[in-house]
């Protein structure tokens, strides 16, 4: 697929997630359409439930770590979620900004921010919005923000290169990101690679892990650091309906392998 078949099928599949209104349901990444079999499987393997500032409505589940943790936000800062979704991971940065600092969310689903600032009215919060935009080309001022934060979502923008270099562009010099996301140790098999629903289950759009840091180094950050890597665990049984015996093998004995990650740097 090109890259804007790419971005439609994602805009397609999370505006669908969005309009389900799961709530209280957690979801994988593939959502409630099937599009990972009858046994769909979840990536995230953090809970939110004792985190501040975490809004039940507003977790719908989509993520695979959580990128506050290490993300060093100060009260006072400005802080950009990008792919913000329902909101649950900006209003765990307002909890930490306080009433001084502002947060905004960012994401390429009108459905999604829809329901993100259905769930900020319901909150009350003046220092938090949400806008739809493209991460590849964000409609954002230069040097705006401290902090830059995201959740299993660079994972799947086409052009990585682009959204770091857009990161980038909207930190304050000496400004940081933290980004929790998904990468692959190894090569994995091509036809995971090239399935749509399986790259909106944040898996085939996945980098190398070592692309990945390269990317980041070569959009000129630096103190790279990785705080967390957790293997993702994917059922055989949803694997079959991709790979051959041989290639789940592979798969599944170390020398390939689908990660979740937390890594940060500062401009």
């Amino acid at each position: 697929m090109n890259p804007s078949d790419i971005k439609f099928v994602i805009q397609k599949k999370y505006g669908e997630i969005a309009q389900q209104s799961l709530i209280r349901e957690k979801t994988s990444c593939c959502g409630t359409s099937g599009c990972c079999g009858e046994s769909e499987f979840s990536m995230i393997g953090d809970e939110y439930i004792n985190v501040k500032g975490h809004n039940a409505d507003a977790d719908l589940g989509l993520g695979c770590g959580i990128p506050t943790q290490f993300a060093n936000i100060k009260e006072g800062d400005s802080v950009l979620d990008l792919g913000s979704g329902a909101g649950n991971d900006c209003f765990v940065a307002r909890a930490i900004v306080g009433e001084t600092g502002k947060v905004t969310g960012i994401d390429f689903t009108d459905a999604m921010t829809e329901k993100a600032r259905a769930n900020n009215a319901k909150l009350g919060f003046t220092n938090v919005e949400f806008i739809q935009g493209d991460i590849e080309e964000m409609p954002l001022p230069d040097n705006a923000f401290d902090v830059v934060i995201s959740n299993c979502v660079l994972n799947l923008v086409p052009d990585k290169q682009k959204a770091f270099r857009e990161i980038f562009r909207v930190l304050k010099p000496g400004g940081h990101f933290c980004v929790s996301d998904v990468v692959i140790k190894g090569t994995l098999p091509e036809k995971l690679q090239k399935d749509a629903e399986m790259y909106a289950g944040c898996v085939s759009g996945a980098s190398n892990m070592d692309d990945y840091l390269e990317i980041i180094h070569n959009q000129g950050f630096k103190n790279i650091v990785i705080h967390k890597e957790k293997v993702i665990s994917i059922p055989e049984n949803v694997l079959d309906n991709y790979l051959s015996k041989e290639e789940i093998v592979s798969l599944t004995n170390g020398d390939t392998g689908i990660i979740s990650v937390t890594v940060s740097a500062k401009k």
